[in-house]
């Protein structure tokens, strides 16, 4: 077993399970080699996984995968868009089951193709919530769609109460759309009419960019969830929430 060093001050991090400080991050299919690896140097600081799009259905290794993630205590979720498409197809019940089978726990429930009518996504969630952890996202993935801090939150709200763990704030692998602008900029105005309307420990920030997580953490220090993390920038993400980073440090 790893003992860290524990001779600088640095702020206090929560072990596994937390509840605030949730690093989410993006598998996009990675070999299993990949996996082992990123599980070996730093499965104490990831807490949800999300197997991105639709590679679950195609990925000959997913119970590996799954199991790998699960023996460390990582939360699997599957990425949103599949679900949507299961949904819009009509085999919801088949995804349910296929996904229980491979030892799935947890879904990602969204609307970022825009397919579903009001009040649909609330009743996926609840639907869904009955047999999996939930994660609810808002948000759409099309650049050019407007962004309403208003309607965000109202779905934010809406979700949590239909039994959403946590819920998404969307930015994408890019971290261009949603809460960004076309350059990656933090739409800041956006991101605290949010905060005012729901818990924040309740809500991962998409934020896929080292400047982008650095604002975050900045903003509400270590313990802020956030989401769509590369497997290589695991570790670097921690050293900026303890501050170890010249981007987060804070002189004593």
């Amino acid at each position: 077993m790893w003992d860290r060093p524990e001779f600088l001050r640095l702020p206090d991090r929560a072990g596994k399970p937390r509840s605030a400080g949730i690093t989410h991050v993006l598998d996009k299919g990675a070999p299993i080699a990949v996996v082992d690896g990123l599980l070996t140097t730093a499965a104490d600081l990831v807490d949800v996984v999300k197997i991105g799009w639709g590679i679950g259905y195609l990925d000959r290794a997913l119970k590996q995968r799954v199991a790998a993630y699960q023996r460390s205590g990582v939360v699997v979720c599957l990425g949103g868009t599949l679900v949507e498409i299961a949904a819009a197809q009509g085999e919801l019940t088949a995804l349910r089951r296929w996904a229980t089978g491979e030892g799935i726990d947890a879904l990602e429930v969204s609307n970022g193709l825009g397919w579903m009518g009001p009040g649909a996504q609330r009743a996926l969630v609840a639907e869904l919530a009955a047999d999996f952890t939930v994660l609810a996202e808002a948000g759409a993935k099309d650049a050019a769609a407007p962004v309403a801090a208003a309607e965000w939150a109202d779905e934010m709200t809406a979700d949590l109460a239909a039994g959403a763990a946590w819920v998404i704030a969307e930015g994408r692998e890019s971290g261009t759309v949603g809460l960004y602008d076309g350059d990656g900029a933090v739409r800041a105005a956006l991101v605290e009419e949010l905060v005012a309307a729901v818990p924040v420990e309740r809500v991962i920030f998409e934020a896929p960019v080292k400047a982008q997580q650095a604002w975050f953490v900045r903003r509400f220090g270590a313990d802020v969830n956030l989401g769509n993390i590369a497997p290589d920038d695991v570790l670097p993400l921690e050293t900026l929430r303890l501050g170890l980073r010249a981007d987060t440090a804070v002189r004593p």
